[in-house]
């Protein structure tokens, strides 16, 4: 969500064929090493000036967001954000090298004056080039995932949906109505579909943009709309509308939107926040550079006034909570953009919040989702969080991707105790799904590594405690990589189902005649 559309293309484009992520993870390699061997063309660094530019990165680089240790990046990918750095420091070019294109967004504030001079910035280069690896380690996975679904049956729609180049940008199983119905957003098209239970369409329209969200209450539906397109930008496009379904499921789109000019909006959350029996809006603009959790508050007759808890980029995921004040609810919220980090905003009442941040992720882990979830069943909310968003300056493997699980020490305070590595992981649901009383743990993945398809989506079966047994899709399925997920019971059976949209875009040199289905279902058969 933070580069442009042509941008979002290319870097799924390269993801997804094969022989140019190849090609580019070996030449990477080689690329690394003439970046190593050209530190000894310039003026050698001292221990001193690298004991200095830790000093200065230490003072300097988490001043807006946590410490990112060299360690994190390979020195090749280090050279891509300097300038981004730089250009925040008030630095716009350094030894001959222009950063002022580094960032292009009307919204970058970039002051007047550098924070620091040629020297100390350089130190700061000398400390991430010297000290930092030249390739990041392997994935070290405690156990190896299995390329079958123990009690997943795969359905795909009709053959319609399937193309090849797909992006289903939101999909929804609305659990509302019964029989259940499915909603999928169609990002290359942007058009709506509504469907039932059988994949069969129902009805369809056309929107003004990506759809990203739908949000369903007291039999009100509203359809978030991120903006005119996708990628980053700096546009207050975004648009939430209510949308009119049919006792028959037609759909109609408001013409007119409830909530207008927004910063690329990815989430709209129903909530009475200050009591007073009132429907309330919290919306999380991601934005671009600037973005904002805020909340509307509603003033009755269609009226709402705009109210900003957090003025941070990047609130990507907000879930609200009763659990510490039975009367007002508090919010939790995950930030996903240089600030990346879970936190809680305690209502004091009165439209007030009192911020604890909860989680700190430094700015390059590509934060993507969180669940709140009694995953221990010890009676106090855990935390399931992924990251993965590799649409950046940095694209390259990392081995912190994946999903992880910190507890509740029951004081609030949340530590880690699981992990398991997934290239480019983007979404997980907690769930008990085989009814064995264990919580499992399904996950989809966008920037997967192109060598193991298996990424895209990994079931990770509960065997006891925190112990997991990884579970994928069977080789033979046509799928590679997912940017959305969503689970409810589909068939009314009970079950938690899952319906994963697709991102797949088959060109390149090879021209191969494959198509992929715009999404599909995980239904779920076990005892």
């Amino acid at each position: 969500m933070r580069f442009s559309k042509s941008q979002f293309i290319v870097a799924i484009v390269v993801l997804i064929t094969s022989l140019v992520i190849y090609l580019l993870w070996n030449s990477l390699d080689i690329h690394q090493h003439k970046e190593v061997n050209a530190l000894t063309i310039d003026e050698i660094p001292t221990t001193a000036d690298i004991l200095a530019g830790k000093a200065l990165a230490h003072s300097y680089c988490q001043s807006c967001h946590m410490f990112p240790d060299p360690s994190l990046l390979n020195r090749a990918k280090w050279k891509n954000v300097f300038p981004q750095m730089g250009i925040r420091l008030g630095i716009k070019s350094h030894r001959g090298v222009s950063y002022t294109s580094a960032i292009k967004a009307p919204d970058l504030l970039v002051p007047t004056s550098p924070a620091l001079n040629d020297k100390q910035w350089q130190a700061i280069i000398d400390y991430y080039m010297v000290t930092a690896p030249i390739k990041l380690s392997k994935q070290e996975r405690p156990a190896e995932i299995k390329r079958m679904l123990p009690f997943f049956s795969f359905k795909t729609p009709a053959e319609s949906f399937s193309g090849k180049q797909v992006l289903a940008t939101y999909v929804k199983i609305d659990n509302t109505v019964k029989p259940s119905r499915i909603f999928v957003a169609n990002g290359l098209s942007n058009k709506l579909f509504l469907l039932n239970n059988k994949l069969k369409v129902i009805d369809s329209i056309s929107t003004t943009g990506p759809v990203v969200d739908i949000a369903i209450n007291k039999g009100q539906t509203l359809v978030c709309i991120i903006g005119k397109e996708l990628g980053a930008n700096s546009d207050k496009a975004g648009n939430i509308y209510p949308l009119q379904i049919s006792n028959s499921g037609k759909l109609s789109l408001n013409t007119q939107p409830i909530f207008t000019n927004l910063a690329r909006p990815v989430q709209v959350l129903p909530v009475d926040l200050n009591g007073d029996h009132q429907t309330d809006y919290v919306i999380c603009e991601f934005g671009n550079l600037k973005g904002a959790l805020c909340w509307m508050e509603n003033k009755g007759n269609g009226v709402f006034a705009r109210h900003i808890i957090s003025n941070l980029p990047g609130a990507i995921k907000a879930y609200v909570d009763y659990s510490s004040n039975k009367t007002l609810p508090d919010l939790w919220v995950l930030f996903a953009q240089g600030e990346e980090g879970i936190y809680h905003f305690i209502n004091k009442g009165n439209g007030k919040f009192e911020t604890k941040r909860i989680l700190r992720f430094p700015p390059i882990y590509g934060s993507s989702f969180f669940e709140l979830v009694d995953i221990n069943h010890d009676g106090y909310k855990d935390i399931i969080y992924t990251c993965g968003d590799n649409g950046n300056a940095t694209l390259v493997l990392k081995p912190y991707h994946g999903v992880y699980v910190f507890l509740n020490d029951k004081h609030g305070n949340f530590n880690q105790k699981y992990f398991y590595p997934i290239n480019g992981c983007y979404k997980a649901y907690a769930r008990d799904f085989d009814g064995d009383g264990n919580i499992d743990i399904a996950t989809i993945s966008l920037f997967t590594d192109a060598r193991q398809p298996e990424e895209g989506f990994v079931y990770l079966k509960n065997t006891g405690g925190l112990n997991f047994a990884p579970y994928a899709l069977p080789r033979d399925t046509k799928f590679e990589r997912a940017v959305t997920m969503d689970v409810g019971d589909i068939n009314g059976d009970g079950k938690p189902d899952l319906i994963i949209g697709n991102a797949y875009f088959n060109f390149g040199p090879f021209g191969y005649n494959l198509k992929e289905p715009l999404f599909f279902v995980l239904k779920n058969y076990s005892k």
